[in-house]
């Protein structure tokens, strides 16, 4: 039974803390619109997302309305689209017309991003997924709403490093297609390792080959919550540091639990996971960064980050799984450099380097996350980086992902401002020792040792 004290505690935690729901994302599968035509794909593209969503912005925020809860974005996941478009497309430029399909019918039914324009490659290319990843650059650069992710490796199958050199020059050119807006198209592209099929959160969302033909993913945030809870143990021991960390992730997941069980019955559509993820936005007090510097580092980036964010992950996932049974995507705490105020602050102290939040990628739940990089960067150097961290991924059998952004006609300690929740960012320096002669080798980086479990 929920009482009066944690109803207004859960206010609180709303009006005061920044908690909110921060996405439910509606994955649909476009399995059923495959045609060797390209126009009728395009018109059952349309017709397919706009029936199945056309209530979904607004049952979201009747849903706000009712409970109090701010439900910050609504937002749709398709099956990766290299799938959906190989009978159909040619050319790059056949898939840029499905990205432009995308748009419109995201526009439509009101959501403000759609993430699938996606390929998995791990293992390797086929030629309409090579021509899906070669028309990213264009197709983000026409549309406003299409989030872009390619998955080029994972524990089972190693890491696709043909991929991987390709997706820095696409990286490169896309940062170049779109320099007019600070290289914002970058912003809306990621990288993975060991990609989820049922991720709600963007830009990396896609609706998984083995998901069901519509579900509700919810993710939550609640950085700020976490943050003020800790406030009040200062001092403590770690085992009183960690119960309070697990208390409040269970009491967050909780508020999410409520909210994606209402959108599923109210849209009559099953209900597929919650992720748990502590998801920063620039606004002050709603920082990852923070609740490390409220657990003792003067800034994050400071002797034993590493070490406070594999506490606090862990402490996440342990009361965030006693909340839910359906706890999936990412559930973790992220890292994103120009969506987290205090990152910010701690580039620019000098505290935080990319060399460090590569580090800090081995225990949280994504990766290089929203780092603007100079404009000049090779595309060489851009595949070595996100090799690295496809690596610890892959060797440490969990999500990574990479979102670089090259912005042009910008270089080191120079600012960029994205806007919305993509926030702003420094300019971070890059190791500019060549890898060149690494990346060109062709093929892939075999699986580990560990892999092979059956």
């Amino acid at each position: 039974m929920i009482n009066l004290y944690e109803v207004r505690e859960t206010n609180q935690m709303i009006e005061q803390d920044n908690l909110d729901v921060r996405t439910i994302t509606l994955g649909i599968s476009l399995i059923d619109c495959i045609d060797e035509n390209l126009e009728r794909l395009n018109k059952k593209i349309y017709e397919k997302i706009t029936t199945v969503a056309k209530d979904l912005v607004a049952t979201g925020k009747a849903i706000e309305r009712e409970y109090a809860i701010p439900i910050v974005n609504k937002r749709i996941s398709v099956t990766p689209i290299a799938i959906i478009g190989e009978a159909a497309c040619k050319s790059p430029e056949d898939y840029v017309t499905l990205a432009e399909t995308l748009d419109r019918a995201a526009k439509q039914v009101g959501v403000n991003f759609i993430g699938g324009y996606s390929a998995l490659v791990s293992k390797g290319m086929t030629k309409g997924e090579e021509n899906l990843i070669r028309s990213i650059p264009k197709a983000l650069a026409k549309t406003e709403r299409v989030c872009s992710s390619v998955n080029v490796g994972s524990t089972k199958c190693g890491i696709n490093m043909d991929a991987v050199r390709l997706m820095g020059q696409v990286i490169r050119e896309t940062a170049e297609n779109t320099k007019e807006q600070d290289s914002l198209g970058c912003a809306k592209l990621v990288v993975f390792c060991n990609a989820p099929d049922d991720n709600p959160f963007m830009a990396g969302a896609f609706h998984g080959v083995t998901e069901a033909d519509a579900i509700i993913n919810v993710g939550v945030s609640g950085p700020g919550v976490v943050k003020h809870a800790l406030s009040k143990v200062r001092g403590e021991s770690f085992e009183v540091l960690c119960e309070t960390i697990k208390k409040t992730a269970f009491k967050v997941t909780r508020v999410g639990q409520l909210v994606a069980q209402e959108a599923s019955r109210r849209l009559g559509i099953p209900f597929g996971i919650l992720d748990l993820s502590l998801a920063p936005t620039p606004a002050v007090g709603d920082s990852v960064a923070e609740i490390l510097e409220e657990i003792g580092l003067e800034r994050s980036g400071a002797p034993g980050t590493t070490a406070a964010l594999a506490l606090l992950n862990d402490q996440v996932k342990k009361g965030g799984v006693m909340a839910s049974s359906y706890v999936g995507g990412l559930s973790g705490a992220f890292i994103p450099v120009s969506e987290d105020q205090g990152m910010i602050d701690a580039v620019q102290a000098g505290a935080l380097t990319l060399e460090k939040l590569e580090a800090m990628t081995c225990v949280c739940s994504v990766g290089l996350d929203m780092i603007a990089i100079p404009g000049d960067t090779k595309a060489s150097t851009i595949s070595g980086i996100i090799a690295d961290e496809m690596a610890i991924g892959m060797v440490n059998q969990k999500t990574t992902a990479v979102r670089l952004i090259p912005v042009i006609g910008k270089t080191v300690g120079e600012m960029v401002e994205f806007g919305g929740l993509l926030g702003y960012a420094p300019i971070m320096p890059v190791n500019q020792f060549s890898c060149e002669e690494f990346v060109n080798r062709t093929g892939r980086i075999p699986a580990p040792i560990h892999s092979f479990k059956n």
